[in-house]
């Protein structure tokens, strides 16, 4: 189910140290030893967040002769914009309305040009020589 992979996909990115593995895998394929010598942590810890994202479907491995790159699997990065796009269009709807009736709330209390020009009319006139 789609929302079970996103979710997966959602809990392997909760980790800073599998972010940064996506970081890297986006720039070029790469194989656990050699994502393995940008950390200060054993091969086999790399493998086992490697492992995660795969389970994810972020990640899959390959073979090329002796050696096993990962890659990134584009499908599940789709599903997750998606699923974030049709929030962020959500949200940008309501602060479209929001900032449509703060607009007519800022139009119905501005002060119109009539009140400006008598203003000094309502208060009561000096006469001259009077101090005030």
């Amino acid at each position: 189910m789609a929302v079970d992979q996103l979710s997966r996909a959602f809990v392997a990115l909760a980790d800073p140290t599998r972010r940064d593995i996506v970081a890297r895998l986006s720039v070029r394929d790469a194989t656990v030893g050699e994502l393995a010598e940008s950390y200060t942590m054993s091969m086999q810890a790399v493998s086992k967040h490697l492992k995660v994202l795969e389970e994810a479907g972020l990640v899959s491995r390959s073979r090329d002769g002796q050696r096993r790159p990962c890659h990134l699997e584009p499908q599940v990065f789709e599903l997750m914009t998606s699923w974030i796009e049709r929030y962020r269009r959500q949200a940008e709807e309501r602060f479209s309305r929001l900032d449509a009736l703060l607009a007519d709330l800022a139009d119905e209390t501005a002060p119109t040009d009539e009140n400006d020009d008598n203003s000094d009319s309502d208060r009561p006139q000096q006469s001259e020589g009077v101090p005030s």
